[in-house]
């Protein structure tokens, strides 16, 4: 059993996830901003199914990207050089939301009006932004994630264009690495991210790791360019 959280109720410890179905932690509290930062600086996010109370997770292993290990394919580099596409970041934050919750290969979406609303919110606080690529004046891909000291929390991209989304991703992670970020959580294992260079660490490490990344001092400056 997992416990329900009330309205106050702290997180229990990662430690008492499930490991079947993996990494289920808790259920029920809300998406205030309050609850949503004392999630991420625990290594614990939301994802729910519509119609489903709010559940919690923080898997064992977890996939992460260290920014110095960026991997980029040849044709992704040569489609980077071709400069026809422009990037922006955090003036769309909400259509990339949107987008990122449009069904996929006939499946659901888990990111739901409630959760949209939420990041919303974590964006106007300046801690949830997105990465955007622009074609011909159109939004072609993108990502969205929150950001807490030097630590990054992706949490999902979308394509309507090939590479769109890849773009946005190695532009952040460069600009990660150029601000001295230490890793990008990417929570579950998927072939698309680990061929970007993203690796499973075990839960223990990334909460030590985590621990000291999320109480360095934000960035000052602005998110306005990767």
């Amino acid at each position: 059993m997992i416990p329900w959280l009330g309205q106050n109720d702290p997180f229990p410890p990662i430690s008492s996830a499930l490991r079947e179905p993996d990494g289920l932690l808790a259920a029920g509290g809300d998406l205030s901003p309050q609850r949503l930062i004392e999630a991420y600086t625990h290594g614990i996010f939301p994802w729910f199914n519509p119609g489903e109370p709010i559940l919690w997770w923080s898997p064992d292993p977890r996939m992460v990207l260290f920014p110095a290990e960026l991997k980029v394919a040849r044709s992704l580099r040569k489609t980077l050089k071709k400069h026809d596409f422009e990037l922006r970041v955090d003036t769309a934050f909400r259509e990339v939301m949107a987008a990122c919750a449009e069904p996929r290969d006939g499946q659901g979406t888990w990111i739901t009006p409630e959760m949209i609303d939420a990041y919303c919110e974590l964006h106007r606080l300046g801690l949830a932004h997105s990465v955007e690529t622009w074609v011909e004046g159109r939004l072609a891909g993108g990502l969205y994630g929150i950001g807490i000291g030097r630590m990054f929390f992706g949490e999902s991209m979308f394509s309507r264009q090939t590479d769109a989304s890849k773009i946005a991703f190695v532009h952040l992670v460069r600009q990660l690495e150029r601000w001295n970020f230490g890793m990008i959580d990417c929570q579950m294992k998927t072939a698309h991210l680990a061929s970007l260079g993203a690796r499973e660490i075990p839960r223990a490490e990334f909460s030590q790791r985590l621990a000291e990344l999320v109480n360095f001092p934000g960035i000052n400056c602005s998110w306005h360019r990767p």
